[in-house]
This record gives C-alpha cells, sequence and structure tokens, in this order.
C-alpha cells in the first residue's frame, strides 16, 4: 500500500516537554555527563577537553563545555541528532556505546535548560541550537532545532534557501550566548584540525537553594557533585574525574578536565595478584532471542519482497510473449535484475537468520578478573562493564553480602556485550533484571573460589592487611602513608601508564624513586626507563593474568537430601534449645545457672587498662655491631707461667663452627685497631710492633711450654697487645748471627707518640724468630737481630700493595663502602684515599683520604698473602701462650699455609651464607637462589644494614599483629564480661521482684502465711507443687 493512501492519518507529535521527561530518565548526574563523553568516544576522538567557562549573565554561573576530535558530522548528520531513537551506531556485532539515538538529548537536557552544538567535517561547519529558553519564551509546543550550515574556508552560508538561514541564525544570537557571527566563528575556531564536535551547556539546573548541582569551584582541576560529603561516599560518585578514570575499560582516549588529564585506570591493572576465570552460560538468551526474532522478521518481509518480484517478473514475460522490441526487452530485464537483487538480499537475510539461531543455542563466555585493592581496601565489590562503557560498579556478591572480612578488599572486572545484556537507556543499569541477578550469582561463586585460590585467610587475613599498612581495625581507615608501607604496596602493583602519542599502555618497572611520583599529563613512550618499551613502534604489552578455575562440588541427589535432612536437624536443635527453660526451685539451683560471672577487681581492671607499651625487638649482639663504635677492651697481660701448647699442623680446621663464627665476628669487629707488640729489651724499653699470624707450621717442635695458672693476672707495668690464637703453634728457633734478648709484656698504647715510636722501630728490624723462656712468670723473651737493609722505598713499595683492598669507612656515623685507590706515606702514618662506592646525597663526598688502622676506617675481609707486611712473611714459626676467650683479639690469616686458610674462608662464607639465606626477609631484593650463588666478594658489598632492617621490621610487623589480635580479643572479653554481668544484674533484679510478688500473691490468698526468706520461700512452692501433684 503506497504511503500516500497514509497522508490523512494523525500523525503522533513531539512536544517540547518531553525534552524534560526524557532527561529524567539519569538519576545519577555523572551519567548525564558519560553520554557526552561516550559520543566522543564513539566518534574514534582521541582527545576530550571537559572545561568550564565564567558566564555570571547565565543561571548557574557558567557553561558547561565538551570539544573532541573526533569525526565531528557534516549537516545531513546533525539533522539526525534531533531524531529521538534514531541512530547509525545501533547493530548486533557494534562495538559502539550508544545504540538508542538518545544520549545527546537526555545527557544535555539533565544538566541545563540549552544546549549548543558546533560541529565541522568535510570543509563544512553546520551549528545546531536545542533551547527549551526559546520554546518557553515563544510558547511553541513542537521541538523546532536551528541548523544553519557555513563553509569552512569561506565563511559563506551553504544552502538555497537563506530566508530559512537568516531566521535560525537570528534565533541562534538571540537565544544562545553567542550574540553575533563573530562569536559563533570563534567557537568554531576551538576545534582544532578539519573535523571534531563543540558541545556547550549552558543555563544549568540548580538545587532548591538556588546553587547549581555541579560543583566546581571547591577543586579547579575536578567537576564535583555539589553538597555531597566525602564520607560514606565513594569517590565515583562525588567526582567526574575518579568516574572518568574508571569510565572505561581499556580507555584509549584522553579525557582532560579543565586542562588538567585525568589519569585513566585499567582496572584489571591496578589489583594485587589478579586472576582471571572463564564463565560459560547457556542462560543469556533474552537479547539473543530478541536480535533472532528481528532476523526472521527482516528475512520474511525480504522473502515476500524477492517472491514478489519474481512473480511479477513472470507475469511480465508472460504478457510480453514473442514482443521482441526494444522497450520491451529494456523493461524486462530491468524487472528481471530487480528480482534477483531482491532474492539476494533475501537469501543474506535468511543467513542471517540461520546465524543467529545457531548463536543462540551456543553458551556465551565471560572473563571474570579479580583482585584486591590494596590502595583502597574499603573499596571493593564488581565493576560490570558493558561494551567497554562502565554499567554498575561496587556491586557486593557472593560472601560480601555478608559484611565479614572475608573476600573484603576484592574487586571483579566483567565487560558484557550487547548479545548477553542490553542496558536501559540511561546506561546505569541493565534491562533484564532477571539475567542480571545470574550474572552477580555466578560472580559470587567465582569470588569465593579466587579467595581459596589466593590462601589470604590460611595466611591470616589481618595478618595479610597490617603487610600494607592498614594498622587500625577500622575497616574504612585509609592504609598507613609511612614510606615503608607505602614502598610495599608500590612494589606489589606495577604502574602502568598511557602514552600521550600513540596511547598505548605500558608498564614502567619498579624504582624506589618512582613512590609517590607524579607524572606529567604528557608522558610519551620515550620516558620509559625500560629499553625495550621506550618508543612509540613498540608493541603494547598485554596483561599477563593467571587463569583459575571454579572448582564445583559435584553432589548426587543422595548427598543433597542428606545435607538438607542435616540442615533442618540443626535448625530444630537450635529452636528447642531456645524454647526450653530451666525451673529455679532454690536458691541453689539460681547459683547453678550460666549467669554467674565472678567480677573483675577494680584493680585489675585499671591494670589492664593502664597496660605498659611492648617494648621493641631487641637489639643486636654485639658481633654483629660495628666494632669502631665500641671502647677498646681493658688491658690484659700475660699469664704467669704458660700453659701447655698443643702440636697442630693447622689451627682452623678442627675449630667447630660456633667457634668458626665467634671468631669471625671479633676479627671483623677488631679490624680497625692496630695490634702491637711492644718488645723491651733490659732497660733500655725500646718497642718494636710485629703481627703473629695463626697459620701451619713447616717444623716439628723443640720444646713443650707449660703453665698452670690462668691467664686472668694482674697486668705488668709496660704491655702491649698480643694476638689471641686458639691452638698454640709451634716454633723452631733458627742460627742468628747477633742476638739480643728483649722481654715481652702485653699492655694497651700509653699514647699516639709511643704508637709512633713503635712504628719507627719497626722499620728498623724484622723478626727473624721470637724465643719464650720460663725466666720470669710474667715476661717472654724473644730474639731479634736486625737488618740494617731496609730502606723507605721498601717500605713505601709495601705500602702500595693496599691498593684495591675492599674497605668501609664512617663518616657521618654511617659506614660507607669503597675501595682504595691510592696510598700515601706520611710523616707518622699511612693513608688511604678510598673511593665509596655509594653515597646517599650529594653533600657526601665521593672519596676521602684516611688514616690506615684508625677507628674510622675498617677491612671488609682479611687481606691476602701479598698485602700481608714483609716481617710476617719471613720464614719461621711462633709459640704464644692460648690466652682465654675474654682477651682474644683480632686474628690475621697465616701466610704459610694458603690452602688450609682457603679452606677456612669457604668454610666461613658457607656459614654466612646459610645463616643470611636462614634469616633472610621476605621480599627481601635479594633471593635465596642469588644468596645461594653468591661470590664471597658478593658476600662483602651484601647489605647488611639494609637486611637486619627489614628483619626488624618483620619482627615487628608479627608481634604488631599479634599485639592487634590479642587487644581486639580482650576487648571483645570485656565487653562480653560487661554485657554478662548487666544481664545478671537484670535477672537478679527480676527474680527478686518476682519473689516479692509471690509472697504478696501467698499472703493474698492465705494471710497467716510468715515467708521471711528466700530458702523459706522456695521450700514452701516446691512443698506446694510436690502436693499438688
Amino acid at each position: 500500500m503506497a504511503l500516500a493512501n497514509y497522508s490523512s492519518l494523525n500523525r503522533a507529535q513531539l512536544a517540547f516537554e518531553y525534552l524534560h521527561t526524557n532527561s529524567t530518565t539519569h538519576e545519577f548526574l555523572f551519567g548525564a555527563l558519560a553520554e557526552l563523553v561516550d559520543n566522543a568516544r564513539d566518534a574514534d576522538a582521541t582527545r576530550i577537553d571537559i572545561y568550564t567557562e565564567q558566564r555570571e549573565d547565565l543561571r548557574g554561573g557558567f557553561m558547561l563545555c565538551f570539544l573532541d576530535d573526533g569525526t565531528g558530522m557534516d549537516s545531513n548528520e546533525a539533522a539526525s541528532v534531533i531524531q529521538f531513537g534514531k541512530s547509525a551506531k545501533r547493530s548486533p556485532e557494534s562495538t559502539q556505546i550508544g545504540q538508542y539515538g538518545n544520549g545527546l538529548k537526555s545527557g544535555s537536557m539533565r544538566i541545563g535548560k540549552d544546549f549548543i552544538l558546533f560541529t565541522k567535517k568535510d570543509n563544512t561547519m553546520t551549528c545546531l541550537l536545542l533551547s527549551r529558553t526559546f520554546h518557553e519564551e515563544e510558547g511553541i509546543d513542537e521541538v523546532i532545532v536551528p541548523l544553519p550550515t557555513w563553509n569552512a574556508r569561506s565563511w559563506e552560508p551553504v544552502t538555497d534557501n537563506m530566508e530559512k538561514f537568516s531566521i535560525e541564525t537570528e534565533l541562534i544570537y538571540k537565544y544562545s550566548p553567542f550574540k553575533s557571527e563573530q562569536e559563533v566563528m570563534e567557537q568554531f575556531n576551538k576545534i582544532c584540525g578539519e573535523k571534531g564536535t563543540l558541545v556547550i551547556i549552558f543555563n544549568l539546573k540548580l538545587m532548591d537553594n538556588g546553587e547549581p548541582e555541579l560543583d566546581v569551584t571547591s577543586d579547579p582541576q575536578d567537576i564535583q557533585m555539589a553538597e555531597t560529603p566525602p564520607e560514606g561516599t565513594k569517590p565515583e560518585r562525588r567526582s567526574f574525574r575518579a568516574y572518568a578514570a574508571v569510565l572505561y575499560i581499556d580507555p584509549r582516549m584522553r579525557i582532560f578536565i579543565n586542562g588538567h588529564k585525568v589519569q585513566t585506570k585499567r582496572l584489571s591493572c591496578c589489583l594485587y595478584k589478579p586472576r582471571m576465570y572463564k564463565y560459560t552460560s547457556n542462560r543469556f538468551k533474552t537479547r539473543a532471542e530478541q536480535e533472532v526474532k528481528k532476523a526472521e522478521h527482516m528475512a520474511r518481509i525480504a522473502e515476500e519482497k524477492a517472491r514478489e518480484a519474481e512473480s511479477k517478473a513472470r507475469a511480465l514475460e508472460l504478457r510480453l510473449g514473442g514482443d521482441l522490441t526494444r522497450e520491451s526487452r529494456v523493461t524486462l530485464r530491468q524487472v528481471q535484475n530487480s528480482a534477483i537483487t531482491m532474492r539476494r538480499e533475501a537469501d543474506v537475510k535468511k543467513r542471517i537468520k540461520d546465524a543467529k539461531q545457531r548463536a543462540l543455542k551456543e553458551p556465551k563466555e565471560l572473563n571474570f578478573i579479580f583482585g584486591v585493592n590494596i590502595e583502597q581496601r574499603e573499596l571493593d565489590g564488581m565493576f560490570i562493564y558493558n561494551c567497554s562503557r562502565l554499567i554498575k560498579m561496587y556491586e557486593k556478591v557472593g560472601p560480601q553480602l555478608e559484611g565479614g572480612m572475608a573476600c573484603g578488599g576484592v574487586v571483579g572486572v566483567v565487560d558484557v556485550p550487547y548479545l548477553v545484556l542490553e542496558p536501559t537507556h540511561n546506561k546505569q543499569d541493565f534491562a533484564d533484571a532477571k539475567e542480571y541477578r545470574h550474572l552477580l550469582k555466578a560472580m559470587g561463586e567465582h569470588l569465593a573460589q579466587y579467595w581459596k585460590d589466593v590462601a589470604i585467610a590460611q595466611r591470616g587475613i589481618i595478618k595479610f592487611w597490617d603487610e600494607f599498612g592498614y594498622l587500625s581495625a577500622n575497616w574504612n581507615q585509609p592504609p598507613s602513608s609511612e614510606l615503608r608501607y607505602k614502598r610495599r604496596r608500590a612494589m606489589e602493583i606495577p604502574t602502568t601508564i598511557q602514552c600521550d602519542v600513540c596511547l598505548k599502555w605500558r608498564t614502567l618497572p619498579f624504582q624506589l624513586s618512582s613512590v609517590e611520583k607524579n607524572y606529567p599529563d604528557t608522558w610519551v613512550c620515550s620516558m620509559n626507563p625500560d629499553p625495550e618499551q621506550d618508543r612509540c613502534e613498540a608493541a603494547e604489552q598485554k596483561q599477563k593474568v593467571p587463569l583459575g578455575t571454579l572448582k564445583k562440588d559435584l553432589k548426587s541427589q543422595e548427598e543433597k537430601q542428606k545435607q538438607l535432612t542435616e540442615k533442618i536437624r540443626q535448625q530444630q536443635e537450635k529452636l528447642e534449645a531456645l524454647q526450653k527453660t530451666t525451673p529455679i526451685r532454690s536458691q541453689a539451683d539460681l547459683k547453678k545457672l550460666p549467669l554467674e560471672v565472678t567480677t573483675r577487681p577494680a584493680e585489675e581492671n585499671t591494670q589492664s587498662q593502664t597496660r605498659p607499651q611492648r617494648p621493641r625487638s631487641p637489639p643486636l649482639p654485639d658481633v654483629i655491631k660495628n666494632a669502631p663504635s665500641r671502647p677498646p677492651p681493658p688491658p690484659v697481660s700475660l699469664p704467669k707461667s704458660i700453659s701447655q701448647l698443643k702440636k697442630s699442623s693447622s689451627p682452623w680446621p678442627n675449630i667447630s663452627t660456633p667457634k668458626l663464627a665467634s671468631m669471625l665476628s671479633k676479627e671483623e669487629a677488631s679490624t680497625s685497631r692496630t695490634h702491637q707488640h711492644t718488645v723491651t729489651a733490659g732497660k733500655s724499653n725500646s718497642a718494636l710492633k710485629t703481627l703473629a699470624k695463626p697459620g701451619t707450621t713447616t717444623k716439628p717442635p723443640s720444646a713443650v711450654l707449660q703453665s698452670p695458672k690462668s691467664s686472668r693476672e694482674t697486668p705488668s707495668p709496660k704491655a702491649a697487645k698480643v694476638p689471641a690464637l686458639k691452638k698454640s703453634a709451634t716454633v723452631k728457633y733458627p742460627q742468628a748471627s747477633t742476638t739480643r734478648k728483649r722481654t715481652l709484656n702485653t699492655t694497651e698504647d700509653g699514647s699516639e707518640d709511643e704508637g709512633e715510636h713503635k712504628k719507627e722501630k719497626a722499620k728498623r728490624g724484622k723478626i727473624v724468630a721470637v724465643k719464650e723462656e720460663k725466666k720470669d712468670s710474667s715476661e717472654v723473651v724473644v730474639e731479634l737481630t736486625d737488618s740494617a737493609g731496609e730502606e723507605d722505598l721498601a717500605e713505601l713499595k709495601k705500602a702500595q700493595k693496599d691498593k684495591g683492598l675492599h674497605v668501609e669507612v664512617r663518616v657521618n656515623k654511617e659506614w660507607f663502602t669503597g675501595r682504595v685507590t691510592a696510598v700515601e706515606m706520611g710523616k707518622h702514618a699511612v693513608r688511604w684515599k678510598v673511593k665509596f662506592d655509594y653515597v646517599p646525597t650529594d653533600t657526601t663526598p665521593r672519596d676521602r683520604w684516611v688514616e690506615k688502622g684508625s677507628e674510622d676506617v675498617r677491612l671488609m675481609k682479611p687481606p691476602s698473602p701479598e698485602y700481608q707486611a714483609p716481617d710476617t712473611q719471613q720464614e719461621g714459626e711462633f709459640v704464644v701462650a692460648e690466652p682465654s676467650t675474654s682477651d682474644c683479639v683480632r686474628i690475621e690469616p697465616d701466610t704459610t699455609g694458603p690452602s688450609s686458610s682457603q679452606e677456612t674462608v669457604d668454610l666461613l662464607v658457607q656459614i654466612l651464607r646459610n645463616c643470611l639465606r636462614y634469616f633472610l626477609p621476605p621480599n627481601f631484593p635479594i633471593s635465596k637462589k642469588e644468596l645461594s650463588s653468591m661470590s664471597s666478594e658478593g658476600l662483602l658489598a651484601f647489605p647488611l644494614k639494609e637486611y637486619f632492617k627489614q628483619y626488624e621490621v618483620g619482627l615487628q610487623n608479627l608481634c604488631n599483629s599479634y599485639q592487634t589480635r590479642a587487644d581486639a580479643r580482650a576487648k571483645a572479653c570485656e565487653e562480653n564480661l560487661r554485657n554478662s554481668e548487666r544481664k545478671l544484674k537484670e535477672t537478679e533484679e527480676k527474680l527478686q521482684k518476682l519473689r516479692t510478688n509471690i509472697v504478696a500473691l501467698l499472703q493474698k490468698v492465705q494471710e497467716d502465711i510468715d515467708i521471711n526468706t528466700d530458702d523459706e520461700l522456695d521450700a514452701y512452692i516446691e512443698d506446694l507443687i510436690t502436693k499438688g501433684d
């Protein structure tokens, strides 16, 4: 039937009041703003600027502007904007957000009464004004929209009806904020490039107090909901910047609010331990069934048109018969071609219908991603997207509905396509509530599975949150702002940021300096410290999310029935327990009730309230502390009679592991001290400094020294330090041409001058042999031979061998590692130039001159044989008394037995490795595997300070979590106790009142009754009951 036949029928008209009615679908104001952002995204915009312009002459005091660089619109496309319900984006396979052709009208009319649109495309500029103010003042019921168009280059009107163009421009100049053609053209100039769109909303809606609903003054970089307190409100419900950050599941468009970029988020990249679960279901059929019905209808219509065209072609062919004129053949060919085209279209529609019918039977697959929000644990729940657009947020499912700590802090993300669920017109809910509830139920089941897989409950929920700085029992309290906790959270969640040029997402490697770092709005790939991702040409790395599986307990019908029966029985027992009452016949029965609770004395309560604070972790043992920070030990003396020394080829291999560890620590602690032997000869009291080295002797001993007394004797007036040996070393005395005997006594250096004098003496002689004789109980005789050929040049050459030593130098009470790069011979001492490996601030120099042997420098490892003093490298053997443990001082390795010394070092290194691995703090930068393969040089540079700091922090966190739980339990017990005492008091008062009433009742019934005590009353009532029975 031709359309002309319907020309006389009534048509539906759209009244301008529908503009307001249509806008009321947006209960959430930010959802209305998001409609305009969605249009920019569907137009393939890479950037949208949302900003305000102050206009005090307009209602609300400002205009809200949306400027994007999308494809723009020509005059015909702009005309479709005012057609309600028409959308070119609508198709089942479409990934665009807009589907209903209503978002721009409903969203803009929800924000304000009027909006004006400027758009550029294909060398044309089009302006569109939709104004309720215009309709109200002109008294017009129909919706009239001025829509003039200009040439983008010449600014000439593009129209064949200048009268219509003139009326349209006059209406725009009158009812829009722009009163002339020049002002209108300035708005077009804001659209950079040849295409784009600018939407300006003005005459904003106001609240009851006359203020606009949008607050643009509290935060110049944000648009906030007016009169919405931050307490108890999700940030996305209060701040449009926060809402825009999570508006899309995979953001590809830059969003700027008042000139400041929104740091958009990919939620799955912002979670701790994310895990993906694939969910397949046949339940989501509503949307697919609608598409099937629509396809069937279209296929049926196409089939009817094709049959009609084919029938017309056959009828024309029969009617023409043998008429072979040119016009007849042309007419027949046209009709036949039309029939063929109709048949092809019908076949295509039929194939589409068949494909949708098959798709209806196929299960729909969704990807659930769960993770823990360790940045703000109170912001948990499900974020449900539709075609990458956020529809619902913070939806509680599964265990989260119970309100406990189980699954607390977990965020779920899912993107649902149109064929699974269809959103409502305002994009704040889903049209099919039944299937949406089924989706939430499925997410709840997978959420419970995720909670089991990450095993947070098994490790301890409170302990887990303590690790990330959530020290308060209040769930809504933010985490601690201490730097260590911020670093801990930053280490677990890598920073993801979008390039401002290529719009690709990059994951930045973790750096301590990046904690709390604010990245610029114009961040580009070249700023990426990762060399593989520092250019826009590099492919975007996909997030690697582990795949989880839902493990359902398959139960038979019998098991389900048995479980149901058991639940019914348990509920019946609870009901019987509640209904069951205990009769009270006497005071004794009352005392048997579980209400009797012994009250705590006031002194204990006071004591519990003033509980002392938990002490900090115990200090580190002295053997671990730096030796230079301790004062030198008191003077000690040699024993009066030297104990018997045992023969040993090497003193080290026979020492047990604890002794080795102790000796290692003592050697390390005493490295910075200088050990000297002062040798006195007769009355001259001249001093000589010698270094004794434990090692393997090459010749058998010639004598055995004995000492029955202990080494704790009164020190002699003149004493010097001696090296401490656990095992004695035997000595053979070589022949010497000229010898002189000197007495060796142990004492501390009297003064600095005396020490320098000893060093000078040490330069003028070499030790050939040390011979101990039992002349005096407090003296040891040492034989020396002078070396007249000793030169200062040789001493300097020996000192130069110190280059390359690994040392630690104390600067401002802090120890820094470094290497000796230069050696200088001073008048009184040797000076080292140490270049530091690392210094924390620019104020600390990179190198420093230090005096060898001072307390501000210490060796990081025992010197190798080439660094030994020349006077200790002579062939000879030493016999020294074995001192007690308290008298032990620094032990230098022997140079005469390199093999056994290397074995000792290897053993000590292995012991150190085992200790470090055993007490390795969790999340330490160096793993156990790396520590096991670390060389001795690597162990020397090991960050012990940070190691013990993290270990102590871990112990403190553990103790804090125990203390917090204990305090919480104690508080709960005290609260229960107070409640029980209160209930007991109330029960006693009720019981006493009841007894008083019973006595009064009995006296009324029987006036001569005489009851004075509770026991008499109980006995009387019991007697009455017995007689009654």
